[in-house]
């Protein structure tokens, strides 16, 4: 018997004698109704199957659908995680650990579950106000990182210190390649040049991306200002390779085995640099003129930016900063700001948005001197000021900050710029 398929929405018929001389042809009638085609499973459905059987009784249909359920969602759920107590980071770590205890290679999976899900881990949140919750939280971790060999970002707060026994944990663990951000790092100001143990972690994180790390800052009575920190590297000092890595962002740092680092790596994927001016000649170990100048041709986006703290320490910015980052779209300065210049009459800024902490008169006389410089300036920013709202009386509008705020608004228009505020808006009326 031989069938013939004309379309899956016609009739099939049969012809049972086709060689016959007068051969016989008949429709074929389905008894069921056309069966759609199903998307496929993901491969949790396998594993819930085989712990429904295991746990759940055949005829509880609603228990199996939940526990298919969540063991769908489960994966997503403990992809980011976000910590804001330190509670609640001991309670994650307990599961993972008895998850890890009861785990088998049955399945044929490397790691158990839930930690092989957790892909993004964020502290920020969380900052210990004792001593004895540093402790609690530097244990907890230490316990909690090897167990999760897929963590792509993990974010603290800057005020909680790592110690050495957790950058060991993380830097010779499972998966330490796989981690692509770190951030809020604290790390002690020093100017030491010599390997130290996040330095090696930061060696083994080959394809990182992005990187933040926070300082103890400076007192310039301490005796760190008599150090001097050699141009060259020492003979036989290892390079950094980080591929990958496109944002640095260092604050409150001028000095520090990582910097050292830094600024001798190639970082050929570097594009976004956040630093906190330390000028040479008040603190000489700083290294953050050194970094601009060895990375600033590579530069699109470059913020000077000195965290709020008592007392606030505020030194000087490069000059030069045009002239070393030639390709910068976007400046933010910090005070005191920079007089600014461009000694060559040939080359032009591809700046396109400049901000700084509030307008003032001098900073509009670089400005406007450097405007000719700046063919493709769109945009200032007032990065500490917001405008006012539309309840206000005019006479509030045109008083302190505000009226400064009107004229460079006035003067910014005609040269078909505009004047943003702290939240990115224009200003009305």
């Amino acid at each position: 018997m031989s069938t013939v398929v004309l379309a899956p929405t016609e009739p099939v018929w049969l012809c049972p004698r086709p060689l016959a001389r007068l051969p016989g042809r008949f429709p074929l009638v389905p008894l069921l109704p056309h069966r759609s085609i199903c998307k496929p499973l993901p491969p949790e459905f396998l594993f819930a199957s085989y712990d429904a059987d295991a746990t759940i009784p055949v005829s509880t249909t609603a228990h199996f659908k939940l526990h298919l359920l969540l063991v769908t969602v489960l994966p997503i759920y403990y992809e980011y995680i976000q910590i804001s107590s330190l509670h609640m980071l001991v309670r994650l770590t307990a599961r993972i650990q008895d998850a890890d205890r009861q785990w088998d290679s049955i399945r044929r999976i490397p790691y158990s579950a839930p930690g092989r899900w957790v892909q993004t881990l964020d502290m920020d949140a969380l900052r210990c106000s004792t001593q004895e919750e540093t402790l609690v939280l530097d244990d907890t971790l230490n316990q909690l990182l090897p167990l999760v060999p897929f963590l792509n970002h993990l974010v603290v707060h800057p005020y909680n210190p790592f110690s050495r026994r957790v950058l060991s944990s993380i830097t010779y663990r499972d998966g330490v390649e796989n981690i692509r951000t770190l951030r809020g790092i604290q790390l002690p100001t020093s100017p030491r040049i010599d390997e130290d143990a996040f330095l090696e972690l930061l060696r083994a994180c080959s394809r990182l991306e992005e990187l933040e790390i926070v300082g103890t800052g400076v007192n310039t009575g301490e005796a760190i200002m008599e150090y001097s920190i050699p141009i060259e590297p020492p003979t036989g000092y290892v390079a950094t390779h980080l591929p990958h890595l496109r944002k640095v962002a260092a604050l409150s740092m001028p000095s520090s085995p990582t910097l050292f680092a830094l600024l001798h790596s190639e970082l050929p994927s570097l594009r976004h640099l956040t630093l906190t001016p330390y000028d040479e000649v008040s603190v000489p170990t700083s290294l953050v003129p050194r970094i601009i100048a060895a990375h600033g041709s590579k530069l699109t986006s470059l913020h000077l930016y000195t965290l709020k703290q008592w007392p606030t320490i505020l030194f000087p910015s490069p000059p030069t900063l045009l002239e070393v980052c030639p390709n910068l779209r976007h400046a933010s300065l910090e005070l005191p700001l920079p007089t600014l210049t461009m000694s060559n009459a040939e080359k032009h800024s591809q700046l396109e948005i400049i901000s700084i902490p509030r307008p003032k008169q001098d900073f509009w006389l670089v400005l406007e001197r450097l405007l000719p410089k700046l063919p493709r300036l769109r945009f200032v920013r007032a990065r500490d000021v917001k405008w006012l709202g539309s309840g206000m009386s005019d006479r509030a509008r045109q008083a302190g900050v505000q009226g400064e705020m009107l004229i460079w608004r006035r003067r910014l228009t005609n040269r078909g710029i505009q004047l943003l505020d702290t939240e990115w808006k224009a200003g009305t009326g």
